[in-house]
């Protein structure tokens, strides 16, 4: 019997955000190369993940500042109304417009071919997609993740009203309540957008507080940001579990919230579950090629995202070694310069960085304060709140506080949350002075642009003070 296995220089199993700009610089460097993707072009971030909620982000902002336009002294005749169905087409243009221009980059690649299938091992560097087998000496994994379901009581009776953030993009009517369990980054994103198109929102969280990795004050300040424009958030909010009402406008959801205090049940018309995310490593047949995973089913790596399976490398969300676009996109950067470049890059040369899309946004980069404390670095802390920039002044949009965190010797930044007016942005102008190992007087010394948010950055620096 001959031979039927189709031999590549490199296969990318996954169509993410690592995986397409990989392939596409395997085939410039001359390999053949072949990328596999199972679902839609673009991964998680462009379907159901980055692009199309801050596309439905932007669309809530105007309805926001479009209630808030008398006081910028702007006059409007009639009350606001959010048309949920141009709001999705809106979305649902703008996601087919990135998901044709990765489908056109990929297509376009000499020396690039595009399978579509589920890729699963077989055999060591051997793949079978759908009966077609592909053999390869360097493979790489980027198959991302997926919403986690939790093993709640009762979810089993929710056909059709339970839903993670895939089903909840698919909305073009507006919900009369939607009940979020999960108080951490998609489901506050979810809640601040929806109760600005008009839906009631209740977020339940089983801890003590909302965005637990955070610190207690940005977990505080994010809660009164919600607070004010009429989220009802639940802590505390242990043994939940879930059961379906009928309802003379249709079946509701019935949340029980809590065991111990407070009113015990949530009744609304739509639930969102939001408690994480597990990697789609199942069905990979990793065992078979000797890829290791942890009790999670996250792909172990080491520090050039190499597995546990010489020629194999796994990117993005699949190797637990970070759960976001950025991340991803940073880990095909590492393994292309170290293979193609004479580079020899790590993970542990990246600073941390992320940021919650409510709005005002948190921007992040580095250790939060609380991990300052528990490893007993010698430290300095400085914290001014948004009130103090005249741009946030001027703009109307006060909320928030920037708070950063240099060690007491080095003089280099160890961590910094801001929180407010172009925090996502301005973080930046942080991280680039952290990442280039330099000191905080790299930012003191500079002469900022006014008016701007940046230039609360060195009037906050000469604020540090000793951690107590």
């Amino acid at each position: 019997m001959s031979d039927t296995t189709e031999r590549f220089d490199a296969i990318v199993v996954g169509a993410g955000q690592a995986g397409p700009a990989l392939a596409v610089r395997c085939a410039q460097q001359g390999l053949k190369t072949a990328i596999v993707e199972r679902g839609p072009l673009g991964g998680t971030c462009v379907n159901n993940g980055c692009v199309p909620t801050k596309t439905w982000v932007a669309s809530a902002r105007a309805a926001q500042v479009a209630r808030r336009a008398a006081e910028w002294g702007v006059r409007l005749d009639a009350p606001v109304r959010v048309d949920m169905a141009a709001v999705k087409a809106r979305k649902d243009a703008i996601v087919e417009q990135s998901r044709a221009g990765l489908e056109r980059w990929l297509g376009g690649s000499a020396g690039l071919t595009v399978l579509r299938g589920h890729a699963r091992f077989v055999a060591p560097r051997r793949l079978d997609v759908d009966g077609r087998l592909l053999e390869a000496p360097r493979i790489f994994l980027n198959v991302g993740g997926s919403p986690a379901r939790p093993p709640m009581p009762g979810l089993d009776t929710l056909d059709g009203l339970a839903l993670d953030n895939r089903g909840l993009l698919e909305l073009d009517t507006l919900p009369e309540h939607l009940v979020v369990i999960g108080g951490s980054y998609i489901g506050l994103e979810f809640a601040q957008m929806f109760r600005r198109f008009g839906a009631r929102v209740t977020v339940c969280e089983m801890g003590p507080r909302l965005i637990a990795r955070e610190d207690d004050d940005v977990s505080q300040a994010v809660r009164d940001i919600l607070d004010r424009e009429g989220v009802d958030v639940r802590v505390d909010a242990k043994c939940l579990s879930v059961s379906r009402v009928a309802h003379p406008d249709g079946d509701r959801v019935r949340v029980h919230t809590s065991c111990t205090s407070g009113e015990p049940d949530v009744e609304g018309s739509h639930l969102l579950l939001a408690v994480g995310r597990t990697p789609n490593t199942a069905g990979l047949g990793l065992d078979t090629a000797g890829i290791a995973t942890d009790a999670r089913g996250y792909i172990v790596v080491n520090e050039r995202l190499e597995t546990s399976a010489p020629g194999v490398w796994a990117l993005g969300d699949c190797n637990g070694r970070g759960a976001f676009t950025h991340t991803a996109w940073n880990d095909q950067e590492i393994v292309a310069a170290n293979l193609f470049d004479g580079e020899d890059r790590t993970l542990s040369e990246r600073v941390p960085v992320y940021a919650l899309f409510i709005d005002p946004p948190l921007g992040r980069a580095g250790l939060t304060e609380r991990e300052v404390r528990e490893r007993g670095l010698d430290a300095r802390v400085a914290r001014l709140p948004m009130a103090r920039v005249g741009r946030a002044r001027e703009a109307g949009e006060t909320q928030g506080f920037m708070k950063v965190l240099v060690d007491a010797n080095t003089q280099r930044i160890l961590g910094a949350a801001l929180l407010g007016l172009g925090a996502d942005e301005v973080v930046h102008s942080l991280v680039q002075v952290m990442a280039a190992g330099l000191p905080y007087t790299a930012i003191t010394r500079t002469m900022p642009i006014h008016p701007t948010v940046s230039e609360l950055l060195p009037t906050l620096l000469g604020e540090l003070r000793p951690l107590s």
